[in-house]
């Protein structure tokens, strides 16, 4: 094992160990304390979904990366090359739908009671559960494409075109497939982030006037305590620029390195960095706001 797979394998121990841990403590959180409620929350179901397809992504790209390091090209046969591929996308298309979900209920949730928006907040768990499963089946069918172009190198004809992805093959597909389905991420990824981007300025609007209420009130009672809703919003919007930090600094580096094709060995250690950085740091996010938030707002 060279220097690069050392420092490969160092990055993703040291993300995919705290991020099992912590997302694991949020899907136990959150499936243990509706259980003692007798109405359950939109929000649990939403971070129920959001932690799950993390832990996902997390094993799906550790299989992927072990068979990388490795150089186990037979590791995982057809099936398992079908099957880790295909949930990896999927697993990230539902991290984007999911999030999107978690930030518009958050601010519709907090926005006054005399709003229009307020029509749209979720009652009930029951009201989310339709989006939940429309996220599932929506990113299971734009990912379906890659169970016909993903092989594992035993079943590999040697004869077709196909390219190496470190651990599977991929065969050339009509270039009409190909962009029908690069279409349908790329405005699945466009539709959900104007989203986020709507309830994050929602939200730091609200904030804001929370913040101009409590510095008029000088209420020590005030300033001392965050409201439940106040942590929560702090939360999600730390939680969405985390997604959005995460998602555009790999777009950007997957651009280049497509653009340029180049192999550089930081350039794909950073790649693993940025892959698991959000699945591993959300948990953490989400479980501050049950443990101690900052009260930025009511400084003086």
């Amino acid at each position: 094992m060279n220097w690069n797979n050392i420092i490969h394998t160092i990055i993703f121990l040291s993300l995919t160990g705290p991020g099992i841990v912590g997302n694991m403590l949020i899907f136990i959180r959150h499936i243990y304390m509706p259980a003692l409620r007798t109405e359950k929350k939109p929000v649990d179901i939403i971070i129920i979904n959001l932690a799950f397809s993390n832990m996902i992504t997390i094993c799906t790209t550790g299989i992927k990366d072990i068979a990388t390091v490795f150089y186990f090209r037979n590791f995982l046969g057809d099936i398992g090359c079908k099957a880790v591929v295909f949930l990896a996308r999927m697993a990230r298309g539902l991290s984007i739908c999911t999030t999107c979900l978690l930030s518009v209920v958050q601010a519709v949730t907090i926005s006054p009671r005399t709003s229009l928006w307020t029509k749209l907040k979720p009652q009930t768990a029951c009201q989310v559960i339709p989006f939940i499963l429309v996220f599932w089946i929506f990113n299971g069918l734009i990912s379906s494409n890659l169970l016909s172009y993903i092989k594992g190198g035993s079943s590999l004809n040697r004869s077709v075109a196909s390219t190496f992805i470190g651990h599977c093959y991929m065969l050339q597909s009509r270039h009409i497939i190909k962009w029908l389905f690069l279409s349908l991420m790329t405005l699945r990824d466009v539709i959900f982030q104007s989203l986020m981007g709507w309830s994050s300025g929602s939200m730091a609007l609200h904030l804001y006037k929370h913040h101009k209420r409590v510095l008029y009130l000088h209420s020590s009672r005030s300033t001392n305590n965050s409201p439940p809703e106040i942590r929560a919003t702090w939360s999600v919007l730390t939680l969405m620029t985390c997604f959005l930090f995460f998602y555009w600094v790999d777009f950007i580096l997957s651009f280049y390195h497509g653009f340029t094709v180049t192999h550089e060995s930081i350039l794909l250690n950073i790649k693993v960095f940025l892959e698991l950085g959000y699945v591993s740091f959300s948990p953490y996010v989400l479980i501050s706001r049950y443990i101690h938030y900052p009260n930025v707002l009511h400084a003086h």
